[in-house]
């Protein structure tokens, strides 16, 4: 009506045909206009000059986190439909990229059904992202649309919509893993109390550049984030970007991981030795080439240059081991089928022969009668011994069957047993066939492989070593590993017989002790056992070696570090005992049991711990770390018998928290830190375990068949970039007992050769699992052995 007055007014005909032309000219003009309205209500318009692209990013951002509260509040009567996929795992074990396969089907829908009732949340959250993640779908399919209409528009927006776009590959990836874990029979819970926004963090963990998003990256422990607060060591930190050379070189090794064999052909070794091959004693070729054994030098390590890659055989009519306590009494003879010790020491009570089994009376050559009456007499004789409180690692030298460090555990001691590997056939073999510690080693004219300072006592019963020879060289090498103000129990027929040698060397030790500063504290006679004792005391300051008149044995000159250990000579000196408060060994540590989770006194916060934070912090969350991974993962979730287990290997140990979080079961735990790996050993002996230091790239000292499971966290991919793999695998076999098991941690690439070796060697198969290039694999030890058989020179006498 407006246009025609308009018209009227301008004096332009009206009629009908050119009325009709222009209402259909407005009317196309008015549809143009809405459409401009809308899409410019949906497009965000190009901004100029100064705006930033992180200005539409934050409002991105704002309009996601609504979107995601609005689809909570809205959808939550659609969760139902994922209730059943988790399974055993927990929520955070189905993000990103992951994979898990088992073999073992028992007990999974009981599994699932606890799992949902203590995560009832955590599902709804996770839910709830996945349908987050269709709504975000539709909008950038609308937001598409749109930008046909305003390629400037299309231009700016390009990189939040690929951001979008992977976060919503992410959750579709997470609905496939979480309908494949319904074939899982493996509870995966290695979990930290985390805030509920966790799960926005880690989608928006790409913009966030702050510390806390770095650490929950690729610095987060898998499966589950259960070390999340502790950096892996081997990161290094650049942020939210990777460098150039890591991508070059992951690619590499990609590609060179990529060209191993997926099949091994493995060998049995033809050795003399058998089925008892230790690889670094049993070296012929070198023992031959030795120019004198005054020193013992035969009975210490000489490792092949190639260390062997064979499979050592298994005694004909091997049988699982007894379970502890029942094998500290008695163990299957055809496990260790050797009678020499039972004719030589028989009537010692060291072991007999009692049909299919060998049999242990208790007994050793200074305590006939049984160890526990020695054990408690030791400490009738000096109560400051205190067993299991003030005392609590001791080392046995010389240990025969180790008797004395098996009833040990009843006074809640760890002794570090060793003796050679010599004419006393296979006593440490029976030691660890009997489930008790125990290391093939001697004292020679090497340092033992342990830190200086760490034994609360150290332990001889006629362990057969001549302290007083060579300017007390050897006694020297015990002063050194003697924490100040320890014991040394020595039992020796010189210390109660008046035989002209006898006397010699109880004259010989009165001088060499009294210049070492070690006080006779004891001088006592078991009526029982017709032995006698002699009990030393180490000082505990350095004011008599400052008085001494001669400075004989001399004192060790500053440069020399007693926690030096690897292959290093002896030396006839004197190392000083630590006085500043804050140096270790100034002070005792707590009593047992307080001092397995107590920090250190000289551990302080100055000090960077090896997972990047303050000494004390690394310390407590390496341990809460274990403690939750053993309770929630190993002990529950990988079908392991743990009634079966009883000797136990951290391969890659470093603050023992591992061994810690075992401390309830009856088991021990042998802690192993690797030559090139910080030296936290000290610090493991300082909370009541004990260890060895060892190059992985050579064989361990002992028997095959000498543990029950093997834990390695990180250590083979430390191993690949300078020794062979396949050689520390042959290696885990010979150690392992079979139908035992072996727990690895490593780079997902490391776990799939791994996974390819042991299946090659018919090991069952009992876990895979991971996770943001993290992985973790659980075997269990088979029985086969190859048929053909590769001979090693140097093993052959």
């Amino acid at each position: 009506m407006a246009l025609g007055k308009y018209t009227r007014v301008d004096g332009r005909r009206s009629s009908s045909s050119y009325c009709s032309t222009v209402t259909i000219v407005v009317f196309v003009a008015l549809c143009l206009v809405g459409v401009w309205m809308m899409t410019s209500s949906s497009v965000v318009p190009v901004q100029n000059g100064d705006a930033s692209q992180e200005s539409k990013n934050e409002v991105k951002e704002q309009s996601e986190i609504k979107e995601v509260e609005q689809v909570s509040d809205n959808d939550n009567s659609n969760t139902r439909q994922f209730e059943d996929n988790p399974g055993d795992l927990p929520e955070d074990a189905t993000k990103g990229d992951s994979n898990v396969t088992s073999e073992d089907n028992s007990n999974l829908a009981e599994k699932q059904e606890e799992k949902l009732e203590e995560n009832p949340e955590e599902k709804s959250s996770e839910d709830t992202k996945t349908e987050d993640a269709d709504k975000k779908t539709e909008d950038e399919d609308s937001k598409t649309e749109n930008t046909e209409l305003n390629q400037e528009d299309t231009e700016n927006n390009k990189d939040s919509d690929e951001s979008s776009t992977k976060e919503s590959d992410s959750d579709e990836s997470e609905k496939k893993s979480d309908n494949s874990d319904e074939t899982t029979d493996s509870k995966i819970e290695e979990k930290v109390e985390q805030s509920d926004n966790k799960e926005s963090d880690e989608n928006t963990n790409e913009k966030n550049t702050d510390d806390d998003a770095k650490n929950q990256t690729s610095n987060e422990v898998y499966p589950s984030g259960a070390l999340s607060e502790l950096q892996n060591e081997s990161t290094t930190q650049t942020g939210s970007w990777s460098t150039q050379a890591a991508e070059s070189k992951n690619e590499k090794e990609s590609q060179e991981s990529s060209k191993q064999p997926t099949e091994y052909k493995w060998k049995l070794c033809n050795v003399t030795a058998g089925p008892d091959f230790i690889p670094c004693l049993d070296n012929w070729k070198a023992i031959r080439s030795l120019r004198s054994t005054k020193h013992y030098e035969h009975r210490e390590r000489h490792c092949p240059e190639e260390p062997p890659t064979c499979l050592v055989s298994l005694p004909e009519g091997y049988k699982r081991s007894i379970e502890w306590p029942k094998s500290r009494e008695k163990i299957w003879y055809y496990n260790v089928p050797h009678t020499k010790l039972a004719k030589v020491k028989g009537h010692q009570n060291w072991v007999k022969v009692t049909g299919e089994y060998l049999t242990f009376p208790g007994g050793g050559t200074q305590f006939k009668h049984g160890a526990l009456h020695y054990i408690d007499f030791i400490q009738e004789s000096v109560p400051d011994i205190a067993w299991g409180k003030r005392t609590r690692v001791i080392l046995d030298v010389g240990c025969g069957v180790a008797s004395f460090g098996g009833f040990l555990f009843d006074r809640d001691v760890l002794a570090m047993s060793f003796a050679p590997k010599d004419e006393h056939e296979a006593q440490v073999q029976f030691a660890l066939e009997r489930g008790i510690p125990a290391i093939s080693a001697v004292m020679g004219t090497k340092r033992l492989p342990f830190p200086g300072r760490v034994f609360d006592v150290v332990h001889c019963a006629r362990c057969r070593v001549p302290w007083h020879i060579e300017g007390g060289k050897l006694l020297l090498e015990l002063n050194r590993v003697l924490r100040p103000g320890g014991f040394f129990v020595w039992s020796a027929t010189p210390i109660y017989q008046k035989l002209p040698e006898d006397v010699e060397i109880w004259n010989a030790m009165k001088a060499l002790t009294k210049a070492l500063c070690w006080e006779l504290v004891s001088i006592s006679k078991d009526q029982v056992n017709g032995v006698g004792v002699a009990i030393y005391k180490k000082p505990s300051s350095n004011e008599c070696y400052e008085k001494r008149s001669k400075n004989e044995p001399p004192l060790c000159v500053d440069s020399d570090d007693p926690n030096a250990a690897w292959n290093i000579q002896l030396q006839a000196c004197i190392h000083k005992v630590p006085v500043e408060s804050t140096e270790r060994g100034s002070q005792w540590p707590e009593k047992w049991p307080a001092r397995l989770t107590k920090v250190p006194y000289w551990l302080s916060d100055s000090q960077v711990g090896v997972y990047g934070k303050p000494a004390p912090e690394d310390f407590t969350a390496d341990y809460e770390h274990w403690k939750r991974v053993v309770s929630k993962s190993y002990q529950s979730g990988m079908g392991i018998q743990w009634s079966n287990v009883r000797n136990v290997m951290d391969m890659n140990s470093i603050y023992g928290g591992f061994a810690a979080a075992l401390r309830d079961l009856n088991v021990w735990v042998m802690n192993v830190v690797s030559i090139d790996s910080a030296d936290t050993l000290p610090i493991i002996y300082e909370r009541g375990l004990f260890g060895i230091y060892h190059d992985w790239c050579e064989s361990f000292s002992t028997y095959p068949r000498s543990y029950d499971l093997l834990h390695a966290d990180h250590l083979f991919s430390k191993i690949k970039k300078r020794c062979n793999v396949a050689a520390l695998v042959a290696e885990v076999d010979r150690i392992l007992r079979p139908e035992g098991n072996l727990i690895v941690r490593d780079t997902v690439e490391i776990i799939d050769e791994l996974e390819s070796m042991v299946r090659s060697m018919k090991w069952k198969v009992r876990m895979t699992y991971s996770k943001d290039k993290e992985g973790l694999l659980c075997v269990q030890k088979s029985t086969w052995r190859p048929k053909e058989a590769e001979t090693l020179q140097y093993a052959i006498m």
